[in-house]
This record gives C-alpha cells, sequence and structure tokens, in this order.
C-alpha cells in the first residue's frame, strides 16, 4: 500500500504547478501519522545533497535566495537532525552547522498543517533538483594553535571598527592596518609549513555572490582572494564563488570580503545621497557602474599592499604554495571562462567608486623579511 508521503511526493514533487503542491500538501495535512515518514525523508534529501557537493551554508543560501525564510529555518532544522546520521566533516563544516538558526520547532510558531506541509514540499523539491557541484573536501592540514586564532581575532576587530566608523580616514587607517596584519598572518603560516615535517595541502570554500550587482561583487572576491594567496571560481547560476587557497588565507579572503562590501554599501548610499541633493537622479546603471569601479581600484590596492618584497629564502616557500593551490584549483575545475563586466556605463558612478575605493585603500605593508 502507497503510503501518504509517497502519494504527496507523487502529486507535488514532479510537477511544478501550485494545483500539484496543493494536492501534495493537503494529503501531508490530513495524515499526522506521516509526520515522521515525512522528517526522514527530508533527512535523505540532506544526505544527497551531501554526496553532491553540496555544504550546509551552500543549501541554507540558495533556499533563501529562491524560496525565502521560512524554507531556510525549515532546513535548518532538519539539517541539524541530520547530523547524528552523517559521518565526521572538518572544522569548516562544523562551523557552519554550528551557525544555522537556533530554531528547534518542527514548523515555524503559528504555522497550520497545510501551509507547513506546503513550505517543506517546496522545500524538497529544490533539493530534490540541486545539481551535483565540486565536493570541497577539507584536507588534514595542521592546526598552530594560538597565534592564528590571536591574530585573527585582532583582524575581525580591526574590520569591524573599519566598517563601523563615520570618518573614511580612520576606515582607511583601520583596513590598513588589517591588510598588514593579514599579509603577516599569511608569511607566518608560510613559515610555518616550511618547517614542519609534512607540509599543508590547500582548501577551498563557497562565498555568496548575491544580487543585486552580483558580477562587480564577484569582480571584487576575485581581486581580494589574489592578493591573498587564493584564486577564485564565480558559478554564476547558483550565486556563489569558490575560493582555493591555504586555511589561513581562506579565512582572510572572507574576512576582508565582508568588510570591503560593507564599506562599499555604505559609501554608494552616501555617494547616491549627494547625487539627488544635486538634482541628478541615480538609477541601476549608477550602482553597478559605482561597484564595478570599487572593485578594479580596491583590487590595485591590494595588490600593491601585497607586494612588497620578503626574504629570498621565504621565495621558494610562497612559490610552492602558489603552484599547489594552482594545482588543486585546475583539478576541481578543468574548465573555466571568463566573462566581461557588463553594465559599467555610468561615468559618474566610475567616478564616484574610484573615490570611495581610494578612501578604502590600504597602505603597503612593511617589508618582511
Amino acid at each position: 500500500m502507497t503510503s501518504t508521503v509517497e502519494r504527496a511526493f507523487q502529486a507535488a514533487l514532479y510537477a511544478d504547478t501550485d494545483s500539484a503542491l496543493d494536492t501534495g500538501a493537503s494529503l501531508l495535512a490530513a495524515d499526522p501519522a506521516a509526520d515522521a515518514e515525512l522528517d526522514r525523508r527530508g533527512r535523505e534529501f540532506v544526505a544527497t545533497a551531501w554526496r553532491r557537493g553540496w555544504q550546509p551554508a551552500d543549501v541554507v543560501r540558495i533556499v533563501r535566495r529562491e524560496l525565502g525564510d521560512v524554507h531556510a529555518r525549515v532546513l535548518s532544522a532538519m539539517i541539524r537532525s541530520q547530523v547524528p546520521d552523517d559521518r565526521p566533516r572538518g572544522p569548516r563544516w562544523t562551523a557552519q552547522l554550528d551557525e544555522l538558526t537556533a530554531e528547534a520547532a518542527e514548523a515555524p510558531p503559528g504555522t497550520d498543517r497545510f501551509s507547513y506541509a506546503t513550505t517543506v514540499l517546496e522545500l524538497y523539491r529544490l533539493l530534490l533538483n540541486l545539481p551535483a557541484i565540486e565536493p570541497l573536501e577539507e584536507p588534514a592540514a595542521r592546526h598552530h594553535p594560538g597565534s592564528d586564532s590571536r591574530m585573527l581575532t585582532r583582524i575581525r576587530a580591526l574590520l569591524a571598527k573599519a566598517e563601523a566608523t563615520g570618518f573614511p580616514e580612520e576606515a582607511e587607517a583601520l583596513s590598513a592596518k588589517a591588510q598588514e596584519l593579514m599579509a603577516r598572518h599569511s608569511v607566518d603560516e608560510a613559515l610555518l609549513a616550511a618547517g614542519a615535517p609534512a607540509a599543508d595541502a590547500p582548501g577551498a570554500c563557497r562565498i555568496g555572490v548575491e544580487p543585486p550587482y552580483e558580477q562587480a561583487k564577484a569582480v571584487l572576491l576575485d581581486a581580494v582572494a589574489t592578493a591573498n594567496h587564493c584564486r577564485a571560481v564565480w558559478n554564476e547560476p547558483l550565486g556563489f564563488s569558490t575560493v582555493v587557497g591555504f586555511e589561513a588565507d581562506l579565512e582572510v579572503v572572507e574576512l576582508l570580503h565582508t568588510s570591503l562590501l560593507v564599506q562599499a554599501r555604505s559609501a554608494m548610499a552616501k555617494a547616491e545621497a549627494a547625487q539627488r541633493a544635486g538634482g541628478r537622479r541615480r538609477t541601476k546603471t549608477f550602482r553597478q557602474s559605482f561597484l564595478a569601479a570599487y572593485a578594479h581600484r580596491v583590487g590595485t590596492r591590494l595588490r600593491e599592499a601585497a607586494a612588497s618584497p620578503v626574504s629570498e629564502d621565504l621565495l621558494p616557500v610562497l612559490a610552492t604554495r602558489e603552484v599547489a593551490v594552482t594545482d588543486r584549483l585546475d583539478r576541481m575545475f578543468p574548465e573555466t571562462t571568463t566573462t566581461r563586466l557588463r553594465g559599467v556605463s555610468d561615468e559618474a558612478g566610475w567616478t564616484e567608486g574610484s573615490q570611495a575605493a581610494d578612501r578604502a585603500q590600504v597602505r603597503a605593508r612593511r617589508p618582511l623579511g
């Protein structure tokens, strides 16, 4: 005898119509005894997503983008419930689980059975159709306790202050100090690797690149990754970039990219306000051009900040790490294409974006020996 869940799935998951969804949700709402099987099937969908290369943050991000916050909350609870059935994962995976929303209820408060069943079936539809993507197995890298966590805590604090201040000169100085510490941190990690019996292996992470103006945001992330000894590949349809690099550098890229985006949004809002005060109506093209110029200019500044010399005995270590990152990237993405930045046609937007990047510039760090 076909179960209620199977009949609901046959009605709703393979036909992309509202009437099919309503039929499936009605079946589930009328049979509370089906709840346990419905939950079990959800855990199976989650496990299938992991086998297809997805990670918790990836799935939550795309569900929130395509369906909404309620669906993301239900998914978060589902992912947590699947953890006991899963194999051990690395620290980056564990951190993603820790960041999931804390609601443990099976349904959002106040939701009736029909509405909840509709939410679950919409969620399962999306999970069923997730494509396979490149797996991001975490390398068995050594952890250097103490020094790296203290340094990253200092970097986070500096970037948070840069984001919060209303004074451009202070933001510039704080960002410059943060980038100097980032560069120091990366070289320190390289020195530790050079003196260790076994070398670290490069890893990878995914960073969301969300609309609007996702193309300019992807360019900014690529610039940040390159300046910090990493490489980035943008997946436009799925809304993320995969960044390949050594673990300490990956964390720096995530921190700095987030900080620069926050500063860009603040600067763009001020520029638009000034344009409106002058009687000029700004458009989507203004914002696209602003962010494109910001990304281009920030990339130049970051390359300058990362270009100060290091001692000759360290150069082979850095070169070896660069080769390892490139090799990992080529194995993950044997075929990549380039794309032309679109929508950059507003001269005022480009000028304002370049000036904003100058105010957020990072100065060259001191020579390292």
